[in-house]
């Protein structure tokens, strides 16, 4: 590994530190994470909603999230130091040390499972566990520097937030779970593509094995049209199998066509533009499916 930029002469004025430190757990990806996790509690929960558990699941789910995040930080940071967009990351700067992320992501991560532990069920505390697993080991440490499909691989961590809720409210990893596990790791592709895309240059620079970077934007492209058709007949299945109803499914559809077709027609000759544009239409998609489900789900025959 090369030897890591060391910026330690500028002096942070008071707060910084705080700062840094809650920066390091990348507070946007957590907040995001937790629409999803709302959503698919809701979801399970049919109507009758357990307050207590659900706010122990966002923040048990959100504080292994933050953990994840923290050891992310310490296994790229000699990648980050390549990016531009990343390149004044505490880690790299040198102004929290390494041992010092481990001990705050290992605080992070124990806190969550505890809380989990106590408060959910074993199969939700084993799909936290999973998906921190395969973001940090699998994900981090080797696809994502070695092999295009490392995004796939990494789409699986990504949907475990919301399974992890709806496991801690059914206990069971039902046909309903596989569903969840398909839409929330197919709109991971796209999403992840999109910003891929969007931060070319920097993942060039850093040697990132992302499709992009291997294989090209035209190619990316038309992955991406292509996961989007996958997540909306994926998400199409939740009523078709029963679990939501119509006003879901006609947000689902109306969602799915509007980002395909924003995708496909859209041929702008700026392609980090149209990858921004690609990356905010994926968060807002997300935040609809999530709240569509938590509004329209169907109760089980005799309720």
């Amino acid at each position: 590994m090369s030897s890591l930029p060391m910026q330690c002469s500028t002096i942070d004025p008071p707060g910084a530190a705080i700062r840094h430190y809650l920066m390091l757990a990348k507070p946007g990806i957590v907040l995001g994470n937790m629409v999803s996790i709302a959503g698919a509690f809701l979801l399970a929960s049919r109507g009758s909603v357990d307050i207590s558990l659900l706010l122990t699941v966002l923040l048990g789910v959100s504080l292994v999230v933050a953990s994840a995040c923290v050891f992310n930080n310490v296994i790229d940071r000699d990648i980050d130091a390549k990016m531009q967009r990343t390149r004044e990351r505490a880690l790299v700067r040198g102004l929290i040390s390494v041992s010092a992320a481990l001990a705050y992501a290992s605080v992070l991560g124990l806190l969550g499972i505890a809380l989990l532990v106590a408060k959910t069920n074993l199969l939700a505390v084993a799909v936290a566990l999973a998906g921190m697993l395969i973001y940090l080991g699998a994900y981090s440490l080797w696809l994502k520097r070695h092999s295009v499909h490392g995004t796939l691989i990494g789409s699986l961590s990504g949907a475990a937030p919301p399974l992890v809720a709806y496991c801690a409210v059914r206990n069971q990893f039902d046909l309903e779970a596989v569903l969840l596990l398909l839409i929330f790791s197919l709109w991971q592709m796209p999403h992840a593509y999109a910003i891929a895309i969007y931060r070319l240059r920097d993942y060039r620079a850093a040697a990132i094995a992302v499709l992009p970077v291997k294989r090209g934007v035209a190619l990316t492209k038309r992955h991406m049209l292509a996961y989007i058709l996958a997540f909306t007949a994926a998400a199409l299945m939740l009523t078709l199998s029963g679990y939501t109803g119509m006003a879901y499914f006609a947000a689902a559809l109306s969602l799915g066509a509007f980002w395909f077709c924003s995708a496909w027609f859209d041929k702008s000759a700026n392609e980090q533009a149209w990858a921004k544009k690609q990356f905010v239409l994926s968060i807002f998609i997300v935040t609809a499916l999530s709240l569509a489900m938590a509004l329209d789900f169907m109760l089980p025959a005799g309720v």
